[in-house]
């Protein structure tokens, strides 16, 4: 869907956009095209149900004098100019409302103001983040199964300014779209080795990508990383990203490192067949890292960071590790593997290991579709967020909260690290027991970051989305991306390094 600005003049043809607030309120521009058709929209507004409350939709045949095809009013609730998230909803709901319609072609009226171009802006953003389809395999489609919508075009006084404010999140978008494009992915298409090699892309941007292979990790010494790799075909691989682009390059960075396993069978406790084909997107973590980085790239974030992706298939083979194996990880303690499903933990210990050793980040922050206590215990609105460091925390949990990508603090505590204590080694990948399944993981994870500030998202709930939402069509969901971005553009992006 091609996305354009261009100044306020009635369209002649297709599908005019026009927003009414709460209590039926047309905007300026409506309440003058009602008395140019008649009343004809106020008459259509008291026959409905429709009241403008936030993101609400009602589509009416347009009044012959109007010269367009339909009219589509959106509610915009209390219309808070400022409110950048209700605008990108409501983007959102005219992409959904007419791609179903065969409208090939849409023009959304903005009225006047100081936030005017923001607000188109944040219009064109949330239609675009809308729009996506992952459709690559589709190949009996009907022209009518098909989205219909071509062409939006958002009507601005200040068309440079909206051009300028959307430019960055154009990038961000893309960023979005590559996390959605690799998690939607089969695991037949994307491995470690496959991944990689779409990473590699992130070059053209100007992003520094390397690639540890197996003997280059056991060399460094990550058995647990290799060991849960151990049982596939498709070898294990660790991708680190660089991006410079703080005025100091030698600032150091801030780092992401995300779980990436391709595909997640559980490998010897291997996982009921029901829903397992669903385990593809177990690589979410690692996914949103890499559109992470590139969204950062294609914005020219002012800022050094680092992304790491953790990758490797889970199968259960003649050669994979088995239930009671210990395995000596990068940092040098012993992990007993109790349960080979408890995959991403062991995957991403070796990696926050290697990312504090080398870059010596000022922060480090990992994603993991990890556990599915965090399901139980959130459901599909939140992810949960761990800590030791309490600043870190509020900047995250403010980013989500700007960005709809919602978390929720989850505890950390020597109880919960006392769980994690092995009678055979010096730590085990699962408790034992069904309790706080979630809260133990991260309590795993804690001891592979030292002292360096540190969050974990648990991501089982949100990188995937079962149905459609404003901004997030069915499927993978790019959770993460827009997140981190605003984290970085909040706390860390200046000449300063902040």
């Amino acid at each position: 869907m091609k996305i354009k600005f261009v100044p306020p003049r009635l369209p002649k043809a297709g599908t005019l956009v026009l927003f009414v607030a709460d209590g039926r309120k047309l905007s300026p521009a409506g309440m003058q095209l009602d008395r140019r058709s008649g009343k004809a929209l106020t008459r259509a507004l008291n026959a409905s149900r429709f009241k403008g409350k936030a993101e609400e939709t009602l589509a009416i045949l347009a009044p012959a004098k109007l010269g367009v095809a339909r009219v589509l009013l959106v509610g915009s609730g209390k219309a808070d100019p400022a409110d950048r998230a209700l605008w990108r909803n409501c983007g959102g709901g005219v992409v959904a409302s007419l791609n179903g319609t065969g409208e090939s072609e849409a023009a959304v009226w903005i009225e006047p103001g100081d936030h005017a171009a923001e607000i188109a802006a944040h219009v064109a953003y949330g239609a675009r983040l809308r729009a996506y389809r992952f459709d690559k395999y589709r190949t009996k489609e009907k022209p009518d199964q098909k989205p219909s919508l071509k062409t939006l075009s958002v009507l601005v006084a200040d068309v440079a300014a909206a051009r300028r404010l959307y430019a960055p999140l154009d990038k961000i978008a893309d960023g979005v779209f590559f996390t959605r494009d690799l998690v939607s992915e089969p695991a037949n298409v994307i491995y470690p080795e496959s991944l990689v090699e779409r990473a590699k892309a992130l070059t053209e941007l100007g992003v520094a990508v390397e690639i540890l292979d197996e003997k280059k990790m056991t060399a460094l010494g990550m058995g647990a990383l290799l060991g849960v790799g151990q049982g596939s075909a498709r070898p294990p691989r660790l991708l680190v990203m660089q991006w410079h682009g703080a005025e100091d390059k030698k600032l150091p960075p801030i780092a992401f490192v995300g779980k990436g396993i391709t595909f997640d069978t559980g490998g010897i406790s291997i996982k009921p067949a029901a829903g397992m084909e669903d385990m593809k997107w177990d690589m979410g973590g690692a996914g949103a890292v890499i559109g992470l980085m590139m969204a950062l790239a294609g914005r020219k974030a002012k800022v050094n960071a680092v992304g790491i992706g953790a990758l490797a298939e889970n199968m259960p083979s003649g050669t994979a590790q088995r239930p009671g194996d210990i395995v000596k990880s990068l940092s040098g303690q012993t992990i007993e593997v109790l349960n080979t499903d408890a995959e991403g933990r062991l995957v991403l210990a070796d990696a926050l290991w290697y990312c504090q050793d080398r870059f010596k980040p000022r922060a480090i922050i990992d994603l993991a579709t990890l556990t599915g206590a965090i399901i139980i215990a959130l459901g599909h609105e939140h992810a949960g967020l761990y800590s030791n460091d309490e600043k870190l925390a509020d900047q995250l949990a403010a980013a989500g909260k700007a960005t709809g990508e919602t978390l929720w603090r989850m505890p950390l505590g020597d109880a919960y690290n006392k769980m994690m204590d092995s009678d055979a080694a010096d730590v085990k990948n699962i408790s034992g027991s069904r309790d706080a399944g979630s809260v133990t993981a991260a309590a795993f994870l804690e001891r592979f970051v030292n002292k360096v500030p540190w969050a974990h998202l648990d991501i089982a709930g949100t990188a995937w989305s079962s149905k459609d939402k404003p901004t997030v069509p069915k499927g993978a969901s790019g959770f993460g991306v827009r997140l981190l971005n605003r984290f970085v553009r909040d706390n860390y992006e200046n000449a300063a390094g902040k």
